[in-house]
């Protein structure tokens, strides 16, 4: 049975796999430079590599073929200094939100263009230091830093990240800790204030924080939440849009980047739909349409199509029950880890359950269970239950009896009875659906 079930699998997942070739085909990536834009995700452009001389120009492009992007997703070790800052420019006049996921860098001239951000988020490394130059010419280099300085101040950028900028070396990188992006407020939302205006942090623009006049200076307080509502917070009570760049950095770091398929395993309850497919490429293409609502799913290999539902979709993974003839899929976020290896106890509903077969004795309580009412709620109840190793339900009196043991089996019509055997469980594959 176990043999026959892994080769229906194997032909599952393959069909799987081309479906979502089918899904995609019609997608494209359109690349300029270093940056890159989605055809099925014309709201986000990507940044991946070096920022040199053409970045500027390539990211107006990149601007042109996805003219309503509201994200810009970061990935860079930096580059040249003038380049990350006309592209920072173009981020904060376009409002844009940025992001730098997990497991991705924004290093040096990266930096300008992710604190260009109306929203930004780090979940993954940001990273600063001093400028560096080739040319000894002491006056372009002070340019260049007043320009870092005045551009940095319209982004809202607090006075603690502009120091540690400045005082750590060329030849270095400080990389701020998940700590320290909260103590300095470098993540910012919806209801943070609005920057100043440009004029406002041009005339003081070392010591004044951008804010409202009657604010505390940056070296006191950073960016963040004010107690009273805030500019943005009183655009947004006009303009219910006005909010929607968090919405879009938040949605793009929650898209599923990854399906962990398990075979033999079925993600008990949590159910937000239940439909009759083909095959499970068919179900995994139904949970990916419910956008953020499905995380996850189980198909029933032995429902044929047409005899009734087969894909059940699932808001969680919820509980983990061992079934043969089921498989099982997850879907991973971008800040997601790959799932490993758990053992778990399971009473496999086609293979464990006996029928007519009473297990006497070794009950774990003198009262049946409370809750369980039919033979499936009986047999997850012992699943849950640590300390239990078998079952038998009762179906003339809905009685479930939880064992600590198997206890001595005799035949007795009308009832069920299960075993518990222990299994480790990890991912049979892990499919990149990008």
């Amino acid at each position: 049975m176990l043999s026959i079930v892994k080769l229906v699998v194997q032909a599952l997942l393959t069909s799987f796999l081309l479906a979502m070739s089918c899904s995609f085909a019609a997608a494209g990536i359109n690349r300029f430079g270093p940056f890159s834009v989605d055809s099925m995700r014309p709201d986000a452009i990507e940044l991946n590599g070096e920022i040199d001389a053409g970045s500027a120009l390539a990211f107006r492009r990149a601007l042109t073929a996805a003219p309503n992007a509201k994200l810009i997703v970061l990935n860079s070790n930096g580059g040249l200094v003038q380049m990350g800052l006309l592209i920072a420019d173009d981020v904060f006049q376009r409002k844009m939100a940025t992001l730098i996921p997990a497991g991705s860098k924004c290093f040096s001239a990266c930096s300008f263009i992710f604190l260009a951000g109306s929203e930004r988020r780090a979940d993954g490394q940001l990273g600063v230091h001093q400028i560096s130059s080739d040319v000894p010419d002491l006056q372009s280099a002070q340019m260049s830093i007043s320009d870092i300085i005045d551009v940095l101040h319209r982004f809202g950028t607090p006075t603690d990240v502009l120091t540690i900028m400045f005082r750590t070396p060329a030849n270095d990188m400080y990389v701020f800790s998940s700590d320290e992006v909260a103590k300095y407020h470098i993540n910012r939302s919806a209801s943070d204030p609005i920057p100043a205006a440009p004029e406002a942090a041009a005339a003081n623009p070392v010591t004044t924080a951008p804010g409202p006049s009657n604010a505390p200076t940056a070296t006191t307080q950073a960016p963040g939440p004010a107690a009273s509502p805030s500019p943005s917070d009183a655009l947004a009570s006009l303009n219910p849009n006005a909010a929607s760049q968090l919405s879009v950095l938040e949605d793009y770091a929650r898209r599923p980047t990854r399906l962990a398929m398990f075979t033999g395993l079925d993600f008990a309850g949590e159910d937000v739909g239940i439909e009759a497919v083909a095959d499970a490429g068919a179900c995994a293409q139904s949970c990916l349409a419910k956008g953020s609502q499905c995380k996850a799913f189980t198909f029933n290999i032995q429902t044929a199509p047409g005899q009734g539902p087969n894909c059940f979709l699932k808001a969680s993974r919820g509980q983990a029950d061992g079934n043969s003839v089921a498989v099982s899929g997850e879907f991973l976020t971008r800040s997601d880890p790959n799932p490993s290896a758990f053992s778990i106890g399971t009473i496999d509903p086609t293979t464990a359950l006996h029928k007519n077969v009473d297990l006497v004795g070794a009950d774990l309580s003198r009262r049946p269970h409370p809750k369980a009412k039919g033979a499936r709620e009986c047999r997850l109840a012992c699943v849950a239950n640590t300390s239990c190793l078998a079952f038998t339900f009762v179906a003339a009196k809905k009685e479930c009896w939880l064992k600590s043991g198997i206890g001595q089996p005799r035949a007795a019509a009308g009832m069920v009875s299960g075993t518990k055997t222990y299994q480790t469980v990890s991912p049979a594959t892990i499919i990149d659906l990008q």
